[in-house]
């Protein structure tokens, strides 16, 4: 696919309870949002097509259109001894495991029962209906 227009926005991610799941202004640093190259959902697109520098735009999308479902193939039930034994596991706690061509893929510990280790693979926002409140910083 083919990037149609990208955006430069400060980005609030906000959850159906009112919180902030993540934001761009903590850092100050503004995301880049490509439309056209597939990494955003037809629905997060097309929230984006008409804005122009200056806009502010709050939108709010199902979890299908935001980070998706949360899938349960993606929860995996690990034994203890697959990590290290100094390692510190208990709900909450991020794990990374390597992935194809020695990329890095996060996972969420949910459980510690015993010996067996609950891992969520799903992203952390899956599953969740999610706000997105844009402040287009410039159009390129």
């Amino acid at each position: 696919m083919t990037v149609t227009r990208s955006l430069l926005c400060h980005m609030n991610i906000v959850l159906s309870d009112g919180s902030t799941a993540d934001s761009t202004k903590a850092s100050g640093k503004p995301a880049r949002l490509n439309v056209g190259d597939g990494t955003l959902s037809p629905a997060f697109e097309a929230q984006l097509v008409t804005l122009a520098e200056g806009d502010q735009h709050s939108f709010t999308l199902e979890a299908i259109d935001a980070f998706g479902e949360s899938n349960p193939d993606a929860i995996h039930y690990l034994d203890r001894s697959r990590f290290p034994a100094d390692m510190s596991l208990e709900a909450g706690v991020i794990v990374s495991f390597a992935g194809p061509g020695g990329s890095e893929i996060p996972g969420i510990v949910r459980d510690v029962a015993g010996d067996s280790i609950t891992v969520d693979l799903n992203h952390p926002l899956a599953g969740h209906k999610i706000t997105f409140e844009l402040d287009v910083v410039k159009v390129l």
